[in-house]
C-alpha cells in the first residue's frame, strides 16, 4: 500500500503532470463514491451522490425513480441552486466503470497530444471549457425545452464534454496525426473523432439525450478553441486568469532564505582597522540567536517575528 501511495504522490508532483492529475482526480472520485455505494442504503447513497453530480433543474426539486434489486425507489433530487459547486464537480464524476474507462482512455490519448504540442495550460483550459459547456447546455435545455425536460435524467455527470473538447481540438489542430487502433492499424485522428461525434449526434434520439448534447457542446468548444487560437485569440484566457488567481491566493508566502558562511568574515578596505561590532548586537547577532529565529520561523512562520528579530535576520543574510 505504501508503494502505491508513493507512486501516486510521485505522479502527482512530477513536472508537467496535469494530465495525470486530471486522471487521478477522476479515478479517486469514482472509487470513493462507489465505496460509499457499497456500504449505505440506496436512498442515502443518492443523497450523498448529489454532492458530486449536477442536478439539471435550476430551482425546483422533485422525485426520480431509481432502480434497486427489488425494483424502484423514489429519490428526491435537489435543484442546483442548493448544490452550485456540482456545476464543476460533475465533470470529474463517474458512476459506471465503462463510463470512466472510456473517458480516461480518450483523455489520456488525446490529452497527451494536446499537452505535448500546446502545453499544460491549454490542456487545462480545454478541459474546463468543455466541462463548463456541457454543464451549461444541460441546464439550458432541461429548463427551457419541455421535450428535453421530459426525457432527461435528474443528474448530469461525467467528463465526456471535457474529453470531447480535447479530442476535437486535437483533431482540428493535428488532423493527419495517426493512432494505431486494434484490428485497424494506423488511423488518422480526424476520422476517429468524426465517427465519435456522429455517434453522439445520432444519439440525440436515444435515452441519453443530455449526455449527447453535452458531447456536442464539447465538440463545438474544441473546434472553436483551435480556430480562434489560429487567429491569435485564446478562448481559455479567462479560465487561466481565474485559476492563476486561486493558485496564488492559496500559495504560501516564500520564507526568507539565510545563507550561512563558514569562517571569519574578511574585513573590507572600508572597514579595515575598525573593530568588529559587539557580539550580540542588532548589527551582528551571534549564530545561536539566528538559529533560534529560524526555529521560530519553522514553527510559527515569518510573520511571528518581532521587528528586532526581522532586522537581525536581514543583517545575517547580508553577511
Amino acid at each position: 500500500m505504501a508503494s502505491i501511495l508513493d507512486d501516486l504522490k510521485y505522479n502527482w508532483q512530477k513536472p508537467n503532470s496535469l494530465l495525470a492529475r486530471f486522471i487521478l482526480v477522476n479515478v479517486f472520485v469514482f472509487v470513493f463514491i462507489n465505496i460509499v455505494r457499497i456500504f449505505v442504503p440506496t436512498e442515502a447513497y443518492y443523497a450523498f451522490f448529489q454532492n458530486f453530480a449536477m442536478p439539471t433543474s435550476l430551482l425546483e426539486g422533485g422525485y426520480e425513480p431509481v432502480p434497486t434489486k427489488g425494483g424502484f425507489i423514489e429519490v428526491y433530487i435537489y435543484p442546483i441552486i442548493y448544490k452550485p459547486w456540482t456545476f464543476f464537480t460533475a465533470f470529474f464524476t463517474h458512476q459506471g466503470f465503462g463510463h470512466i474507462l472510456y473517458n480516461m482512455l480518450a483523455l489520456y490519448w488525446f490529452g497527451k497530444l494536446i499537452r505535448d504540442f500546446l502545453g499544460d495550460r491549454k490542456l487545462f483550459a480545454l478541459y474546463f471549457l468543455g466541462g463548463i459547456a456541457g454543464s451549461v447546455s444541460m441546464l439550458v435545455l432541461y429548463n427551457l425545452v419541455p421535450s428535453f425536460k421530459a426525457d432527461a435524467l435528474g443528474l448530469g455527470l461525467g467528463a465526456s464534454a471535457a474529453v470531447f473538447a480535447i479530442m476535437v481540438a486535437a483533431a482540428t489542430k493535428f488532423p493527419e496525426y495517426q493512432f494505431n487502433l486494434l484490428f485497424f492499424g494506423p488511423v488518422r485522428i480526424k476520422y476517429i473523432v468524426l465517427v465519435l461525434v456522429l455517434l453522439s449526434f445520432f444519439g440525440l434520439k436515444g435515452s441519453n439525450v443530455g449526455g449527447e448534447v453535452a458531447h456536442l457542446s464539447g465538440t463545438l468548444v474544441g473546434f472553436l478553441y483551435i480556430r480562434q487560437l489560429h487567429k491569435g485569440m485564446d478562448l481559455g484566457a479567462p479560465i487561466l486568469v481565474v485559476s492563476d488567481f486561486i493558485m496564488n491566493f492559496f500559495k504560501p508566502k516564500p520564507k526568507i532564505k539565510v545563507t550561512h558562511r563558514s569562517g571569519k568574515r574578511r574585513a573590507t578596505n572600508k572597514s579595515a582597522g575598525k573593530k568588529s561590532t559587539k557580539s550580540g548586537s542588532v548589527d551582528d547577532p551571534p549564530q545561536e540567536e539566528i538559529d533560534a529565529i529560524l526555529d521560530k520561523i519553522s514553527q510559527s512562520g515569518y510573520d511571528s517575528l518581532s521587528t528586532d528579530e526581522k532586522q537581525k535576520l536581514f543583517n545575517a543574510s547580508n553577511r
